[in-house]
């Protein structure tokens, strides 16, 4: 009998699709014995990109040998997934395993879709990295189990700070504000490129400032905007842009900051570490300038905060090979599984003790000091709503760097927030 989800569940830009598939080749179920589990195909869903040829391949081997079972990964597309993931979990054949969002997986479990992974915290996750683990905590039970995350740095021009006479790279943020001056003084270059509405590096600065971006009244969770420490962040948002040209009205995606930056004539953005590469396509000369550093915090030892973006594991509630699935997540989120990853596609594992896998990867190695102490949107199913566009956020802060005190500039979006957060999930 098909079991009933209370209903889709949506994270901005990602719902166009809707497709079901099943993840059962027509075995049973878990079934132990002398021979483990053979006869049996545990069918794993997992995001284009996510999952690189060495580790897959060295993965698959090593649970097929352990397990007795065959291994089966199914690769999906970022564009439709949420849909794809919450029609699944309804079907009778649901994929054993699925890569998630880490800010979707709440909403997934709110549904009922996800099994229970208590258990297997308690056995293997004793040091996973509290920050990086808080999306798949549900309602204060384990629904999934952190995997990879990614965070902003800055992405800097070396030859246009030699040229302003930097030597080194910002500890503190008022030492990257007087870098930036120093760039303005001294150099043709635009300081940085920051549009108005790089959104995920605001919420970076409000994480920073201890801030919520809701609070509950009563048995409902309203905006938090007007809370003075998400206004200290809009703050330090607007002093970054001050020195920069870029349109206040837009995001870093219109256009693509990586593609200013490839111009030669910016010092710095603040991007994910890929966006180096997108860059070098636009203008493969700059590749030998270009570096990174972590986004400096107010004081050396606390780098600032950051939206942690990435995927977690999670068992289909609906799957009928439990025990198999949890074999799979000791062996995947196992330190050597977990750190050949990390080394392979560069991004930030699960415990800080397998940073040590990124440091051939300098765009990673400036994000890892931050993970730590880094965090996401609100972990509700309900916030979903909030980031579709227009996203009233981003209006926002728009309105704050275009003259609106941060209190005056909330009042004029927290009844579109709240019409959102009241949506049912």
């Amino acid at each position: 009998m098909k079991r009933k989800l209370i209903a889709a569940v949506g994270v901005a830009g990602m719902l166009m699709s809707v497709a079901a598939c099943g993840g059962d080749d027509g075995d049973s179920g878990d079934k132990t014995g002398a021979d483990g589990f053979k006869g049996q195909t545990l069918t794993v869903w997992a995001m284009d990109g996510s999952t690189p040829p060495g580790w897959t391949k060295d993965l698959t081997a090593a649970f097929e040998k352990q397990t007795k079972a065959k291994l089966k990964f199914e690769t999906q597309q970022w564009n439709g997934i949420q849909q794809k993931i919450t029609t699944s979990l309804s079907e009778d054949n649901p994929p054993d395993v699925l890569e998630v969002g880490n800010t979707q997986t709440p909403a997934y479990a709110a549904t009922g879709g996800l099994a229970d992974l208590s258990d297997l915290k308690s056995e293997i996750g004793a040091d996973w990295t509290e920050a990086l683990n808080a999306s798949s905590v549900f309602d204060g039970k384990q629904y999934a189990a952190p995997w990879y995350f990614a965070n902003r740095v800055v992405v800097y021009n070396k030859k246009v700070w030699a040229d302003a006479g930097i030597k080194g790279t910002p500890k503190t943020r008022a030492e990257f504000f007087d870098a930036l001056e120093t760039i303005d003084k001294k150099t043709d270059a635009e300081p940085i490129y920051l549009p108005g509405q790089n959104w995920y590096f605001f919420d970076g600065l409000t994480i920073g400032q201890g801030a919520d971006l809701v609070k509950k009244d009563g048995d409902k969770y309203v905006s938090n905007l007007a809370d003075p420490k998400v206004g200290k962040a809009m703050e330090i948002y607007k002093e970054y842009q001050a020195f920069s040209k870029a349109p206040k009205d837009k995001d870093e995606a219109t256009p693509q900051q990586a593609e200013v930056f490839a111009k030669g004539n910016v010092g710095a953005f603040i991007g994910m570490g890929w966006e180096a590469g997108t860059a070098i396509a636009a203008n493969k000369k700059i590749e030998k300038d270009i570096g990174y550093f972590t986004i400096p915090g107010e004081t050396a030892d606390k780098p600032e905060g950051v939206f942690l973006g990435g995927s977690n594991f999670a068992v289909a509630a609906g799957s009928k090979k439990q025990e198999l699935a949890k074999e799979f997540l000791k062996l995947a989120l196992s330190d050597k599984f977990e750190g050949a990853l990390a080394k392979e596609n560069g991004v930030i594992p699960n415990k800080e003790s397998l940073q040590t896998n990124l440091s051939a990867n300098p765009a990673a190695v400036a994000a890892a000091p931050a993970a730590a102490g880094g965090g996401t949107t609100p972990l509700i199913p309900e916030w979903a709503a909030v980031e579709n566009d227009p996203n009233p956020i981003k209006s926002y802060m728009t309105a704050v760097l275009k003259g609106k005190s941060p209190a005056e500039a909330a009042k004029q979006v927290e009844a579109e927030i709240n019409k959102r957060l009241a949506q049912s999930s």
